[in-house]
């Protein structure tokens, strides 16, 4: 019943991502009652399947995205947000609040979370123009001031699933202190000419504050402050005086923010997974950025210890024998059953699965009396020595085993409690050796070829 429901999860995602929607637009305000009743007007768009104020959703279940605007910005500066966006089913929320010259970064902060939680609570309603059409997940993001109160709406958030932001700006209180305390993967994308927030003084401070294990900061070359956002006069004012200038048009500037963030969020909100490899490969090959990453999300990595395989770090697992999943094989430990091929499915932030290498068991730990086995040195580089306990029982071949589980070099022992096996002729990596006793393996020890 689990498989097929992902597959329904995964055909439904895929018929959502696959479609163009037109574009529905509210007006609602809301009310925020731990808040004195804070009046927050907001400004929707979202997929429907005519264009135009007011129209009903389209079919389906869209992520939410709350959006915060610049200072003494408007939030129609952004149609190329929603314009990029709602297409492609998402629900994109403008808060209109705290567009004054003397704005409340904290409340502001506040907003956009809110938000957030409200659509998702509306998807609930009967009564409720949205019912029925917001999905589970959701993303933070701004521009500017919005962007540096997206810190503020993200910090100690774990309801949200990802913060997307544009050239953020330092608030008060400081985004750069609450960015160590986000706990979603981060997108920060920064324009290189940007005067009014430069990259030095507000994003790379953000982005080095963050300690989540996925982050990535983007900076646009050439870009600037207010190309992220359509032609606004504030915005256009401010940036005019102050060097340097943009070096490329709005219109390449947008054109290059939005095909990583729209890869972004389509991995992060939607779990399609075709998207994380085009985000990784445009990164390391894109002319039009510089960039700083932590998010790898490499295939797992499996050791072994007696009878027991130890995955590294991920979110969920799932051990699979012979391609078969072992039924409740789901921690990052599994104690072999018996031989076979063995490897390990991994998730991190989504459905999205990442293998390890195989692992080929051809025998069974047995315990002869062995208490322990020593290997040196590790790293080795030309001959490598196994020491075990005197008196204990004597092994009778040392096998070298590669990380695909094959048996690269085997040598008989004939006596004594030491025994060396020349590697130099090996290339550099991890190998395990597996001392022998009568074709059942005694002990694995990993080993480090420089």
């Amino acid at each position: 019943m689990k498989n097929i429901s992902l597959l329904l999860f995964i055909a439904i995602i895929g018929e959502i991502s696959a479609q163009s929607f037109a574009v529905g637009h509210r007006n609602i305000i809301y009310t925020d009652p731990a808040r004195n009743n804070r009046q927050i007007e907001t400004e929707i768009y979202y997929p429907a399947a005519v264009a135009g104020d007011n129209v009903a959703i389209a079919q389906g279940q869209f992520p939410v995205i709350s959006f915060g605007h610049g200072f003494v910005m408007v939030w129609s500066a952004y149609q190329n947000i929603w314009s990029a966006l709602v297409p492609q089913g998402y629900i994109v929320m403008f808060p209109r609040t705290e567009g004054n010259t003397s704005p409340n970064h904290a409340e502001f902060g506040r907003d956009l979370a809110f938000l957030i939680g409200k659509m998702q609570s509306e998807g609930t309603m009967a009564n409720s123009p949205f019912f029925g059409a917001v999905g589970t997940t959701s993303a933070i993001m701004g521009h500017s001031m919005g962007g540096g109160a997206s810190f503020l709406a993200a910090e100690n958030n774990a309801t949200i699933t990802t913060m997307v932001t544009l050239a953020p700006a330092n608030t008060n209180p400081s985004s750069i202190v609450a960015a160590g305390n986000v706990v979603v993967p981060s997108l920060v994308i920064a324009g290189e000419n940007d005067c009014v927030t430069p990259p030095a003084q507000h994003q790379l401070p953000m982005y080095n504050g963050l300690t989540v294990p996925c982050k990535t900061y983007l900076e646009v070359k050439g870009g600037g402050h207010c190309y992220f956002a359509n032609t606004n006069f504030n915005c256009s004012f401010g940036e005019g005086t102050c060097s340097p200038n943009p070096t490329i048009t709005r219109a390449e500037q947008q054109d290059a923010a939005q095909d990583m963030m729209n890869l972004w969020l389509a991995y992060f909100l939607k779990g399609d997974c075709p998207s994380w490899e085009s985000f990784g490969d445009s990164l390391l090959s894109s002319p039009r950025f510089n960039y700083q990453s932590s998010c790898l999300f490499p295939p797992p990595v499996v050791s072994v210890n007696a009878n027991v395989l130890t995955s590294s770090a991920a979110v969920t697992y799932q051990w699979m024998l012979n391609n078969v999943a072992i039924p409740g094989a789901n921690s990052s430990s599994y104690s072999i059953s018996g031989i076979g091929s063995y490897h390990v499915e991994t998730t991190y932030y989504n459905s999205c699965i990442y293998a390890s290498a195989p692992i080929v068991i051809t025998g069974m730990e047995e315990n002869y009396g062995v208490t322990s086995f020593e290997v040196l040195p590790n790293p080795v580089t030309d001959v490598v020595t196994l020491r075990w306990n005197s008196g204990s029982v004597t092994p009778d071949e040392i096998q070298i085993i590669g990380i695909n589980g094959a048996v690269i070099k085997a040598q008989q022992v004939t006596s004594g409690n030491v025994t060396q096996i020349e590697v130099m002729d090996l290339p550099s990596g991890f190998y395990l050796l597996q001392p022998m006793r009568n074709g059942k393996v005694l002990s694995r020890l990993k080993i480090i070829k420089q």
